[in-house]
């Protein structure tokens, strides 16, 4: 049997701490056909059923989550239990993981949903996190999220480049044997929105 598609909906919000983001993200999500949202930098010390219930737009009835440290990271994932299942949930530093079983076809894989660290000084912390989520005999595996972090200089539009993090972050990717989905009709996916501004 072929397995269905199971649409993923993976954002960084910038945070979930403000009403006019929460009803954005509860309209996008009562118009979308998605089974799993993935939201990044959600900048909450909270999350009840209630709350998550919103967000998902009364859809999405099932929910886990990293809480931020103070205003800073986060991790919230919204799912539909009619169609796909997430148990083993394994909350970490920098992620998320969790094993995906998709009803219809019984087709099982592992996923890992990431905030990477703005810090500098935090990233070797979260590549050896993520080499260490690497699932054993070649298990299936999806990681989503923010990175904070770049392997190739051509995805930053400016030559502010830390060569030595771009190579940690190839060897890691390397190492947990990762391709890309590569990013389609946009060269960008991130502003740091000032008036000469960087893109990434």
């Amino acid at each position: 049997m072929t397995a269905p598609n199971s649409d993923v909906l993976c954002w960084n919000v910038r945070g979930l701490n403000s009403p006019a983001r929460c009803i954005t993200v509860h309209e996008l999500m009562a118009a979308t056909h998605c089974h799993l949202a993935c939201f990044q930098e959600t900048k909450l010390a909270a999350i009840d059923g209630t709350f998550a219930s919103f967000l998902g737009s009364y859809k999405h009835n099932r929910f886990a989550f990293k809480l931020a440290n103070g205003t800073r990271g986060g991790i919230l994932l919204l799912w539909n239990d009619n169609y796909i299942d997430l148990q083993d949930n394994v909350v970490r530093r920098f992620s998320i993981t969790a094993t995906v079983s998709i009803h219809e076809c019984g087709t099982t894989f592992l996923l890992t949903v990431v905030y990477g660290p703005a810090r500098d000084s935090l990233k070797q912390a979260f590549l050896r996190e993520l080499k260490n989520s690497k699932p054993v005999d070649a298990f299936a595996w999806l990681v989503l999220g923010d990175f904070n972090l770049i392997y190739r200089a051509r995805d930053k539009n400016n030559h502010n480049l830390n060569l030595r993090r771009m190579h940690q972050f190839r060897a890691a990717l390397s190492f947990c044997e990762l391709r890309e989905i590569h990013l389609q009709n946009q060269k960008f996916t991130w502003s740091n929105e000032r008036r000469r501004p960087t893109h990434a």
